[in-house]
């Protein structure tokens, strides 16, 4: 007869291998977790139909839906996928990209870069690896392979340059960890801006470095491909400006304790909206309208203005509920105006509400179940077994980070970042304190290393999203190579945020004081 703590290891071990023959994540936490919880709370034989459901694990299940649907911090996620849905419908990648590559084009490897600058970029606007990177597929490689660029090398850098939404904020898996640890998402936003901007700079380097060394990987464009400076800072101005005003306005708003994460993606979503409308005008030309008769850029100006107040302006809840409503029916008018092109903007507003709504659905599911399982896992006596045996080992702090990391970096190639960080990550947080370890340094090493859950083989699913719009342009093997360096790159971004710790932490304690448990 197995004791309760070793049905909690069977627990674990068959939801990894249900995970890996293709279940869906969520319902298989949820059945899991009412499954053994059946067993963990139960107390007397049933005497009536009634009496089966006469067990604790329901009323559990009841109380972790009911908690996730009131969580503030969760409110965030649903605007911030709404503001990215509408940024990559609303054709402003593509011109980002093209406007970054004249813009860098005097640079070794021009396309390339210009990939990973607007993946940075598009991915803190949308926060989804699969979107970012799929619709790079779409569009950056193809460019790079008409101007032949390796095709491993120009894979690689969509994978890598698609995972860095989950670090760089506003980042919704950093909203979905302030959740999970109870920490506050400011501070977790402010330290993990230098490391996001850090591995972003790395993968610029590398590129710079290897086109330098072998030119033959990226050659450089025609001249006939470089258009006048004029026209280039014209294109920046119109593409890279205002999706980056927005999100540095949506940042700082929240770094600066104006608003909430939830108030400021509100108005990140608002503003999505306004541009989404803007580049998709008659002419699609956002600075002038033939149609219209108008200049959008006033526009700009006047939902300008009415970002900045709305983010300067008293953060309570009520006068946001006021002023939302408010604003969203000036936006209708507004886009009333724009007669020619209204159709295309319901289509678009239509699809991004949609998919908000299914990932959103399926986030609130995951945390359903993952609390679920993790509360019948801790009743059964998991987390205790893999506390004492990581204490039993009297480790070391640097010890303990090291192993802790070296779990979550194994578990990356069979598993996605949603399963790792929902349920094998709280195992490592009650042992922070034992071995002295700021959260935030922790969860700033394990945003970094989740990245490698999307670039490491076999289940590499940055390289599935790519091979899955690309199909036969190229093969499967070839976008691993590719991505081996940058995997390289993640693991020396951790070594060096180990070394020098102010990298994470310096930020958060200059904005908001020295972090006291």
């Amino acid at each position: 007869m197995l004791t309760d703590p070793q049905v909690a290891i069977v627990m674990l071990c068959l939801f990894i291998v249900l995970v890996l023959l293709g279940f869906p994540i969520a319902f298989t936490l949820l059945a899991m977790g009412v499954g053994f919880g059946y067993y963990a709370y139960y107390r007397n034989p049933p005497e009536t139909f009634a009496d089966i459901f006469d067990n604790n694990i329901f009323y559990l299940l009841n109380q972790n839906t009911y908690s996730v649907m009131e969580n503030d911090i969760l409110v965030a996620i649903p605007l911030f996928l709404f503001m990215g849905y509408v940024v990559e419908r609303a054709n402003i990648v593509d011109r980002l990209f093209y406007s970054l590559y004249q813009a860098a084009r005097n640079l070794p490897g021009s396309l390339a870069i210009a990939a990973l600058l607007t993946c940075a970029v598009f991915s803190t606007a949308s926060g989804i690896v699969g979107a970012v990177v799929t619709l790079m597929g779409l569009l950056a490689y193809p460019a790079m392979a008409n101007a032949n660029y390796q095709r491993s090398f120009a894979s690689g850098v969509i994978c890598a340059g698609g995972t860095l939404g989950i670090l760089i904020p506003p980042s919704i898996m950093l909203i979905v960890y302030a959740a999970i640890a109870e920490l506050s998402p400011l501070r977790l936003y402010a330290a993990a801006v230098f490391p996001g901007l850090l591995l972003a700079g790395l993968y610029i380097v590398y590129v710079i470095t290897r086109v330098s060394l072998n030119p033959a990987l990226a050659p450089k464009p025609k001249d006939d491909d470089i258009p006048p400076k004029r026209e280039v800072y014209l294109n920046l101005l119109v593409s890279f400006v205002p999706l980056t005003v927005l999100i540095l306005l949506v940042l700082g708003s929240i770094l600066g304790g104006l608003a909430t994460p939830a108030e400021a993606a509100a108005m990140g979503a608002l503003g999505g909206l306004i541009l989404a409308s803007l580049y998709l005008s008659p002419t699609g030309n956002v600075l002038s309208d033939s149609v219209t008769g108008r200049n959008p850029l006033m526009y700009i100006g006047a939902g300008g203005g009415l970002v900045i107040y709305l983010l300067t302006a008293e953060a309570a809840t009520t006068k946001a509920m006021i002023e939302i409503p408010i604003l969203g029916g000036i936006f209708g008018l507004w886009m009333a105006c724009l007669r020619h092109s209204f159709a295309t903007v319901w289509i678009k507003l239509k699809e991004s509400v949609f998919l908000t709504a299914k990932a959103t659905a399926m986030v609130c599911w995951l945390f359903v179940g993952s609390w679920t399982f993790a509360s019948v896992f801790s009743v059964l006596g998991g987390h205790d077994i893999i506390e004492h045996w990581f204490l039993a080992m009297n480790l070391q702090p640097w010890q303990f980070l090291v192993l802790a990391q070296l779990i979550i970096f194994l578990l990356g190639w069979p598993l996605e970042w949603s399963e790792i960080l929902i349920i094998f990550v709280p195992i490592f947080l009650p042992m922070l304190d034992t071995f002295g370890v700021n959260p935030y340094f922790f969860a700033m090493l394990v945003a970094l290393n989740l990245q490698t859950s999307f670039l490491t083989p076999p289940m590499a699913m940055s390289a599935y999203y790519l091979k899955g719009v690309l199909k036969k342009q190229i093969e499967l093997i070839e976008i691993f190579k590719g991505l081996m360096p940058y995997l390289a790159i993640v693991i020396f971004c951790m070594v060096l945020m180990y070394q020098f710790p102010g990298i994470a932490l310096w930020f958060p304690e200059y904005l908001f004081g020295v972090y006291v448990p």
